[in-house]
């Protein structure tokens, strides 16, 4: 049964104008962005084949543009669409934290860090660099490296905190292990870059290293 023929109040495009986004189903939000099924299957009934092939949104989410092509259903034409989606969600989050302090909104600052550097599969250390209100000026992966490392060089650091004008600054990078302990290595270059701003007078307010779960806060953990 095609979707056009469900009760109104199941169609997922319709339950989302009258209940809100998030009263609808992983499958069925999928179904709104393919827009249409294939022969035999509703969006719904695709998106839910697709979940399961994947193993669920993240997966989807972040899947590779020759995997992403080769299910039913799919495309490069969505997979542009997919990614101009996840680009726009990124911006979102980064405008939020513009217009607030960093330090106010410390889950939207994780959120705008996690959707850049969670699934990424090489080692990447970024930069937020932060006005004397702590609003954000700019966001910035300054170094990558390798699955298990990354160098990061103070002089670039603080080169890059000058043109920004920053200050303040928020360190993040990601283990592409999933596993967010910190290592012996990363609180070693934190107390470096903490040295090295401390002599511009820019401030070091956190170093969040991103996993699979909650990103461990340097702050939090009584290290900065």
């Amino acid at each position: 049964m095609a979707i056009s023929d469900w009760p109104k109040a199941e169609r997922p495009r319709e339950k989302l104008l009258e209940r809100g986004a998030q009263a609808l189903s992983d499958a069925e939000l999928l179904a709104i962005f393919l827009r249409s099924g294939i022969a035999g299957k509703s969006a719904v009934d695709l998106s839910r084949d697709l979940l399961i092939e994947f193993g669920g949104v993240r997966s989807l989410l972040k899947a590779s543009e020759t995997s992403f092509c080769q299910a039913r259903g799919l495309g490069r034409a969505k997979y542009a669409q997919l990614q101009a989606v996840l680009e726009m969600a990124r911006r979102h989050l980064a405008e939020k934290v513009r217009q607030t302090s960093a330090l106010s909104s410390p889950e939207d600052t994780r959120q705008l860090i996690s959707s850049h550097l969670r699934d990424r599969q090489r080692e990447v250390f970024a930069v937020l660099f932060l006005d004397n209100q702590h609003r954000l000026l700019a966001f910035e992966e300054l170094f990558e490296g390798t699955i298990d490392c990354a160098g990061v060089y103070p002089r670039e650091v603080v080169r890059r905190v000058l043109a920004h004008n920053a200050a303040a600054t928020i360190f993040a990078h990601n283990h592409p292990s999933g596993i967010a302990e910190p290592s012996l290595a990363d609180r070693q270059i934190t107390n470096r870059l903490i040295d090295a701003l401390s002599l511009i007078d820019v401030r070091v307010l956190d170093h969040l290293v991103v996993g699979e779960g909650e990103p461990v806060s340097f702050a939090e953990r009584g290290w900065i």
